[in-house]
């Protein structure tokens, strides 16, 4: 049963494309056990391991909890015990009915586990290699990227890579942003995070067969030909429910502009949306001249 990983930076559509590949009926979709945030993170049902950091890095040199831990995620063994010990709020018990629900269903069903999680993209290789997941690393346009950034007041602290010596040791351009901790131009950081991502992601695409690189914005410009092909790529069936639920999900009514929102108990910020019109309003975040530099700070 070969799991599903979608990754790549927050904010890069990694949320729509699990849900679109969920909407098959073949998957459980599972919703970034790697966030340290409690919510949606920090669920020992999900996912039994302590996640300290973002982007908390995973390689084989000291895999052996995550192993564990994650053999159990992407085997749909909910661990009712280990949640219960930790959250035991309204909320929390809500949230363990639902995934433990859908594990214990989708496990007896013969259903596999889909996993999306910004949070795991430099781990990617791990994924692919010691769980044998099928990744897709979703890439935006550096644009969209930091205007969806800065129109939430979202940053980056670099502190939570650097310091994490197994990360630099096998993605050593996460060195090169060192000089930026401490930084206070938000911009300046939010590219030079997606330089280096976008760096990570074309290695790990070229060392790793399991894994795709896929660009947001051709999946947003034809929705239904693009998941076909990751249907088939991921080795998903491509059924009339499935294109039925992704072609109304992908040309609902309505403006994109909302809000960033988490939604339902598994705190996901997917809502339907009109692919193409979200893809042309993403490129009107920043000014003229913050969308200039933003392209100079991205070619290097």
């Amino acid at each position: 049963m070969t799991p599903v990983l979608v990754t790549g930076l927050p904010r890069s559509g990694t949320s729509w494309t699990g849900r679109m590949l969920a909407a098959g009926g073949e998957l459980v979709y599972v919703n970034e056990p790697l966030n340290p945030l409690p919510r949606p993170g920090r669920s020992p049902g999900v996912l039994d391991a302590d996640v300290t950091h973002r982007f908390q890095y995973i390689c084989a040199d000291d895999d052996e909890p995550w192993l564990r831990a994650f053999t159990d995620t992407v085997s749909l063994r909910y661990r009712f015990l280990a949640e219960l010990r930790r959250n035991r709020a309204p909320y929390d018990l809500a949230r363990m009915v639902r995934y433990g629900t859908a594990f214990t269903l989708g496990r007896l069903t013969g259903r596999r586990a889909l996993l999306d999680d910004p949070f795991a993209l430099f781990s990617a290789g791990w994924f692919a290699h010691r769980l044998g997941c099928r990744v897709i690393i979703l890439v935006r346009d550096p644009v969209a990227f930091a205007g969806s950034w800065q129109r939430l007041g979202w940053t980056v602290y670099f502190h939570e890579l650097l310091e994490q010596p197994l990360l630099v040791r096998d993605h050593p351009r996460v060195e090169e942003l060192r000089p930026l901790v401490g930084c206070q131009d938000r911009l300046l950081k939010n590219v030079a995070l997606w330089r280096t991502a976008a760096a990570v992601a074309a290695d790990l695409a070229a060392r790793h067969p399991e894994i795709l690189l896929v660009r947001y914005e051709d999946l947003a410009a034809a929705p239904v030909e693009g998941f076909r092909r990751l249907y088939d790529w991921a080795g998903l069936t491509w059924s009339a429910r499935a294109e039925g639920r992704v072609r109304r999900a992908c040309t609902a009514p309505g403006s994109t502009a909302r809000g960033f929102a988490w939604h339902g108990l598994s705190r996901t910020a997917y809502r339907p949306m009109d692919s193409r019109r979200a893809l042309a309003e993403a490129g009107g975040r920043l000014s003229e001249e913050d969308a200039r530099r933003v392209r100079e700070l991205a070619r290097g």
